[in-house]
């Protein structure tokens, strides 16, 4: 701001004299005018800066928040997969971050130190503090909050540097995050099967304890169960005696051993007016499809195409190994040859007659 005021002086105070010289040479003004004139441009400017320079204070506040602060210098460190524990033991998390600081004024005669070591040293204590009280099974919600823990500018505990992290990743070793997913797995089953035992084990107590007391509980439960149906209930009055009975591991009361079934009364029986029991029909053979494809090609019994049709596919099947089908099939429409002739006796052949033609 002072050199913007000389400039704008010494401007004003030649421009003032070239007025003046001009208007000295117009009038023709003697010497002792332009020796005044001369001392005057000479002490004016001197004495306008002199009077500007007492009447200028401080700055104002404003303008001193308002002056440019000098540059600060930062630097940045990339972390990865470092190892932090967690609330579990054998269950680390793995750190990866960008470690960025800003030294601090420090006095001359400190010793020579490095600010990366610093810098991350202080970011990993600062992460550790936090991830030691954690659990491994949620390391995005750790990982955010690390996120905003570590945003901030802080000094490390020598007092050097200023730090912050950014980029902040926080995972699980692989087989361990499996691991963790097993037991997860493990832990829901066994809540499952907690809850099935518990049902079973109520609905046992609820049977042994209220259900089947007595058979009078169990004839009002039995009630219940069929809608007011007393006849059903009376017809079930044994099943029910021995149902109690058996539930607490005592004997039917004598009062109530009448109205049990007797084993000839549970068998069916048959009135012989009415037709017998239908049979299941015959599931269809092998032998049967093949008499319909025969009977498909119009080869009627007794043709001499059905037995030749029958060997061969009986030999195709007994390849197979499906002998029984094809002894089946051969027993149906291949029966054996008679061996005898029309009279009884069986016949010769023609390599089997003895010539009885007397020798020559």
């Amino acid at each position: 701001m002072t050199t913007g005021c000389k400039t704008t002086t010494i401007f004003l105070t030649i421009l003032c004299g070239l007025l003046l010289t001009i208007l000295g040479l117009a009038q023709d003004w003697p010497p002792l005018a332009w020796l005044l004139l001369a001392a005057l441009l000479i002490a004016l400017p001197a004495a306008a800066f002199k009077i500007a320079t007492a009447r200028r204070g401080p700055l104002p506040v404003d303008v001193e928040e308002h002056r440019t602060a000098p540059p600060v210098e930062r630097r940045e460190h990339h972390v990865t997969h470092v190892a932090l524990p967690s609330r579990w033991d054998d269950y680390d998390f793995l750190f990866s971050a960008t470690v960025r600081w800003y030294p601090l004024e420090a006095p001359s005669n400190d010793p020579v130190l490095n600010p990366a070591g610093l810098a991350v040293e202080a970011v990993l204590n600062r992460a550790r503090a936090i991830t030691e009280q954690r659990e491994p099974g949620r390391p995005s919600l750790t990982q955010h909050e690390l996120s905003g823990a570590l945003s901030r500018m802080r000094p490390d505990p020598t007092g050097h540097l200023q730090v912050m992290a950014e980029d902040v990743t926080l995972v699980l070793r692989e087989y361990d995050q499996e691991r963790l997913n097993r037991l997860a797995e493990v832990r829901k089953d066994k809540a499952v099967w907690e809850h099935q035992r518990k049902y079973e084990q109520s609905k046992r107590e609820y049977l042994s304890e209220d259900v089947l007391k007595d058979t009078g509980s169990a004839v009002v439960w039995w009630l219940a169960k069929n809608d007011d149906r007393i006849e059903k209930t009376v017809a079930d009055l044994g099943l029910l005696a021995q149902l109690t009975s058996a539930a607490n591991d005592t004997d039917v009361p004598e009062r109530l051993r009448d109205f049990i079934p007797r084993p000839h009364d549970e068998r069916p029986t048959f009135d012989l007016q009415e037709e017998p029991p239908v049979q299941p029909e015959r599931q269809p053979t092998a032998a049967d499809h093949f008499e319909a494809f025969l009977n498909t090609l119009d080869f009627t019994d007794g043709e001499i195409q059905r037995p030749m049709l029958a060997k061969q596919i009986a030999d195709i099947i007994r390849t197979q190994d499906q002998h029984e089908t094809a002894e089946d099939i051969l027993r149906r429409f291949h029966p054996p040859a008679s061996h005898t002739s029309n009279d009884g006796e069986p016949p010769t052949s023609p390599d089997d007659t003895t010539d009885n033609r007397p020798a020559a």
